[in-house]
């Protein structure tokens, strides 16, 4: 085996939801060699590539620790919205293979031309950002699955007006930040310039499920949007009984009022 063929480490990333790419750019270009490439920053460095895309991901391919490390600090104070917990997965890869494929996580890639790195790395930027979704959506819905039950149980939500608030924002964040960026996992534009390249896009699409992933998410979202209804039923039907007391009070009231005059 040639040392071109050695098993490497392909790492992936989802650090923030977005990076600003222009400030970024400029920053690394003065130090490091670097490619824009469709709103994307693709990093070169003696058969290591880091492939830095807008919205939070990032994938190494053949890049040390320490320099991945090094690279996310630097992300980092470029990004809006860093996540508590970082999405990862890695895989191994080697290059000049026969043929570009994925079998049990190690990627056989037919060549080093950064483009074929760069399109490849397409599918599993969308694959760590599709995870960081779907761990948003779960953890918002296990976080409110207790709203179903009590409805259930007891008819109503033992929380007041300004907690009921914060849960019908926090569910609307989580929804519209997925919603927002649900193009993403489209086909990227990239492969509308380099139509060529769109099958190695398609390899690592397919076997990281994207289409699949990308509709139990949307399943997800109907979840999420349900339970935000019942909260706003909920508050609804709160604001509307408060407002029959306050007419039943000022009723009672003119009609003691009218009894006094009566009387006196």
């Amino acid at each position: 085996m040639s040392e071109s063929q050695t098993i490497k480490n392909c790492a992936l990333y989802c650090l923030a939801q977005r990076f600003d790419i222009n400030a970024l750019s400029k920053f690394l270009s003065a130090s490091t060699l670097i490619r824009i490439i469709k709103g994307s920053l693709l990093i070169e460095d003696d058969q290591s590539w880091s492939v830095v895309f807008a919205y939070g991901a990032v994938v190494h391919w053949n890049v040390s620790s320490e320099q991945q490390s090094k690279l996310h600090h630097i992300l980092l104070n470029y990004a809006e919205n860093p996540l508590k917990v970082i999405e990862e997965e890695n895989f191994t890869f080697s290059l000049n293979s026969h043929v570009t494929r994925i079998i049990e996580d190690h990627i056989e890639v037919e060549s080093c031309d950064p483009k074929v790195i760069f399109a490849l790395s397409h599918g599993m930027a969308q694959s760590i950002k599709l995870a960081s979704f779907e761990t948003n959506a779960i953890t918002t819905i296990n976080n409110t699955n207790y709203i179903p039950k009590s409805l259930a149980e007891k008819g109503s939500i033992k929380l007041n007006s300004h907690n009921i608030a914060k849960i019908r924002g926090q569910l609307f964040l989580t929804k519209s930040d997925i919603i927002l960026n649900y193009d993403l996992l489209d086909t990227p534009d990239f492969f509308w310039e380099y139509p060529e390249y769109e099958n190695l896009y398609s390899i690592t699409a397919k076997y990281l499920e994207i289409s699949q992933r990308t509709e139990v998410l949307s399943k997800k979202l109907e979840t999420i949007h349900e339970l935000f209804q019942m909260l706003a039923d909920e508050q609804k039907h709160r604001q509307s009984s408060f407002l029959e007391w306050i007419i039943i009070w000022l009723i009672t009231c003119e009609i003691g009022i009218t009894i006094l005059e009566k009387l006196f």
